[in-house]
Order: structure tokens, then C-alpha cells, then sequence
């Protein structure tokens, strides 16, 4: 928790207190995401509909000399703002490993079983309406989790929602996403350039190089990050993986322990003491303690905690609406009713709604019983139940898999409609289990 100095509040302060009041409750980035996705559907279904298609297949291009890249803006969105996305991703699966809910075997294990019956189960529930048929690539879309939405749900629940059950979903969602990651990366890459691969292989060289020299400066590895991320969009395996091998670079160590910090905070709040002036400001000497502190406070803070803590919001609060305004436009005319019936949109719902929950009940269930792991106190199985539920919550990484699975516009339309569907149910029914389950266990 961050403590923060009383200061008296300017007229900007207090005009900017609603909004930042906003920002910090959990289900903020959820209901921004909802309101974007709304956004997108009135859009595209109003009569300015036509701007809606041309706004997101505008043409940006950026380049330097003979270096040029040229693309519509929905895949300057979906290849590099969503990249940054994967970035904080990476970054949280780091933390998580290293020294989080995913630190240990027994710590692991929960979480990890039931995410493996999260995309096990849904992905066979796709496979059943789409074998033989022409929406088969479409496998890894309900295998995803929404990780904003399905917080953002349980957050709504307020202090009637365990701590406990927060963690496991937590955890189970940063499972999911490694997961996603890996089913992109191996399974939706298209033609690879084995040069431009090379060439990615070396900017990661270079980012392992320069974490093990002790470089901590974001700097380097922003314009490391950079080549990297540009060799993978020209190799042909997704541009979003860099940013979750780029994550893996970043230092999580801090320059200076706590012990060490505390001890250099005494010291130079006893030189800021000794040192004051008899002027109103800052004497020489103040000024100097105020900049070694601050110089420390940064040693203190790993970049891996520094970048992650700096991204989130923006992530949350910018580009995650962002992506949904542009991705979640579907057109709902006469063909919704043939697009329901749809194998593709079929096996979407089935995968998102009935799969995700009878994967990780059943799963954790099996998991339990043969004493492989152990339900967290406060957790019982209505509980486990609501989590599945919320985890049908597919919505940006169903999105995003989406487009990468179908080409053809008619598929993608009715895989949109199915994802939209599927997280609605999921997420109605996981907030009413997870209710009732609060309730039950206050009565």
C-alpha cells in the first residue's frame, strides 16, 4: 500500500479527485473495457458504420531512409500497441515465478491444474463443432482468459470475495496466459523468415547480455526491445511474443536492499535536517539529500517492478480499451441469427461456457480427491464453480486469437459474435455463483 503526504489540495486536485478515485478501484479497467466494447458495437451497427471500417483500415507508415512500415492502424494496434500488452504479461508471469502465487511447486499447482483443464476441455469442446469443417484454426479461442474482465467481475463482488479466491484466479488467469502465449507462438505463426528470426535471436542475445552486465537503465532495453520486436514482425511469428521474451530480460533484482535502503534514508533525512537554510526553499545541501534519495528510492525498486507498476494503467486504462473499440465493431444484421447456428460460433460458446467451468471443476475436482492439491481455506466448491465460470470471460485474448486464426472476414465476424456471447453468459453466471456463495456462507 502506498502512503502518501497530506498536502493541501490545489482547485485542480480536487477537480481531478473523481476521476483518480476511479482509477484505483479493481473493476475501473473492466467497466472502461465494457463501455469501449458498447461503444464499438453502436458504432458499427449505426448508420456512420462505414467510418467505422475506414477509421481502423487507415493506412499509417513510419520509417526511416529505406526502412518502411506501412500498415492499417487495427494492426498498428493489434501487432504493437497489444505488444506492449504482452509486455506487462511477461512482466507479471516473471514476478509471479520468481517470487509470487507461481514461486513454488506448492503454490503452483492449484492454479496450475485448473488452468490446464481451462483450455484442455474448451478447446475439445471447439474441436467437437469444428473438426472437419472450415473453422477448425479456430481451436486456441476459447482456450484464452480475460484476466481485466474476470477481475473486474469479482471485484464487483467487493469484501464478499476472499482474498484467497482473488489469488487463485489471479493465478490461474497469469497460467492462461502463458498458455496463450505459447499456443501463438507455436501453433498461429505464419510462413517464417529464417533471416529476420536470426536476426530477433540476436537483439535477444544482446538483452540477456545486457541483464547480466547489470544494466538497469529502460533505456537500452526500449531500444533493444524495439529490434526485437520489429525482427519478429517481419520473421512471421507474432510481433506480441517479443514483448513476453522482452519481459523475460528484465531485471527483477533490486540495486539496493532494504535494509541497505532504509539505513541510507535514515542518513540522508538526518543530512536533509542538518542542512537546512534560512531561506523559505531548499538550500544547497537539502537540494542534494532530496536527489541522492530520490536516486536511492529507485535502487530500491527493481525495473522489473518499476516498468510493471508505470505500464499497468496504461495498459488497463489505454490500450486494452483501445483494442476493444477497434476489434470488438461486429455488424449484427440478418446474418445474426445464421451466425448463432454457426459451427465456429458453436463450438465458441461451448468452449468459453460450458467448457472453461467443467475444466477446472472437474479438473481441480479430480486434482483434490487424489490429494495432489488442496483447496485454499475460505474456498469451497460453488466458489471454484463461479472462478470456472469467470474464466469463460474470454473477450480480449479470444479476440486476439481470433484474428489471428481467420482471414476471411465472414469467419472472424461470427467469432466475434460468439466471443461476445460466451463472456456476457460467463461472466452474468460467475457473479451470480459467486454471489450465492457469499451470501450462503454469511447466512
Amino acid at each position: 500500500m502506498k502512503r502518501k503526504v497530506s498536502t493541501p489540495a490545489t482547485p485542480v486536485q480536487r477537480l481531478l479527485l473523481p476521476f483518480q478515485q476511479f482509477l484505483r478501484q479493481e473493476a475501473s479497467g473492466g467497466l472502461l473495457l465494457l463501455a469501449c466494447t458498447v461503444l464499438a458495437l453502436a458504432w458499427a451497427n449505426s448508420p456512420f458504420a462505414s467510418s467505422y471500417t475506414a477509421l481502423w483500415q487507415t493506412h499509417v507508415t513510419v520509417g526511416l531512409g529505406g526502412f518502411i512500415l506501412d500498415k492499417p492502424l487495427l494492426l498498428w494496434i493489434n501487432d504493437g500497441l497489444m505488444a506492449v500488452f504482452f509486455f506487462v504479461v511477461g512482466l507479471e508471469i516473471k514476478r509471479e515465478v520468481l517470487g509470487g502465487e507461481l514461486a513454488s511447486l506448492k503454490q503452483a499447482a492449484l492454479p496450475l491444474v485448473a488452468a490446464v483443464g481451462g483450455m484442455v476441455v474448451p478447446a475439445l469442446c471447439y474441436v467437437a463443432f469444428n473438426l472437419d469443417g472450415p473453422g477448425a484454426a479456430g481451436w486456441g479461442i476459447p482456450m484464452a482468459t480475460d484476466i481485466a474482465f474476470a477481475l473486474g467481475v469479482l471485484a464487483l463482488l467487493g469484501k464478499r470475495a476472499p482474498l484467497s479466491l482473488k489469488i487463485f484466479l489471479t493465478a490461474l488467469a497469469i497460467v492462461d496466459d502463458i498458455g496463450a502465449v505459447l499456443v501463438i507462438a507455436l501453433f498461429y505463426t505464419a510462413e517464417l523468415s529464417w533471416l529476420s528470426l536470426a536476426v530477433g535471436t540476436g537483439f535477444l542475445a544482446a538483452l540477456i547480455a545486457v541483464n547480466r552486465l547489470g544494466v538497469r537503465h529502460p533505456l537500452v532495453y526500449l531500444a533493444l526491445g524495439l529490434g526485437l520486436w520489429t525482427a519478429f514482425l517481419k520473421s512471421g511469428v507474432h510481433a506480441t511474443v517479443a514483448g513476453v521474451l522482452l519481459a523475460m530480460t528484465i531485471p527483477s533484482r533490486a540495486g539496493l536492499g532494504g535494509r541497505q535502503f532504509s539505513t541510507a534514508g535514515r542518513e540522508l533525512m538526518s543530512e536533509f535536517d542538518q542542512g537546512a537554510g534560512p531561506g523559505p526553499g531548499l538550500s544547497d545541501r537539502q537540494q542534494a539529500a532530496v536527489q541522492a534519495l530520490e536516486a536511492a528510492s529507485q535502487q530500491a525498486e527493481s525495473p522489473l517492478q518499476r516498468l510493471e507498476h508505470t505500464l499497468h494503467p496504461w495498459v488497463a486504462f489505454a490500450i486494452m480499451p483501445v483494442f476493444a473499440l477497434a476489434n470488438a465493431g461486429v455488424g449484427l444484421g440478418r446474418e445474426m441469427a445464421t451466425a448463432v447456428v454457426h459451427p465456429i460460433s458453436l463450438g465458441i460458446l461451448a468452449g468459453l461456457v460450458l467448457g472453461k467451468q467443467l475444466g477446472i471443476l472437474g479438473f481441480v475436482w479430480v486434482a483434490v480427491k487424489t490429494r495432489l492439491v488442496e483447496l485454499p481455506a475460505g474456498i469451497g466448491w460453488r466458489q471454484i464453480h463461479g472462478v470456472g465460470c469467470l474464466a469463460g470471460i474470454g473477450f480480449t485474448m479470444s479476440l486476439f486469437i481470433a484474428g489471428l486464426a481467420f482471414a476471411e472476414e465472414q469467419f472472424l465476424t461470427v467469432a466475434k459474435m460468439g466471443i461476445l456471447a460466451a463472456s456476457l453468459v460467463s461472466g452474468v453466471v460467475g457473479w451470480l455463483l459467486l454471489r450465492g456463495a457469499s451470501s450462503a456462507r454469511g447466512s
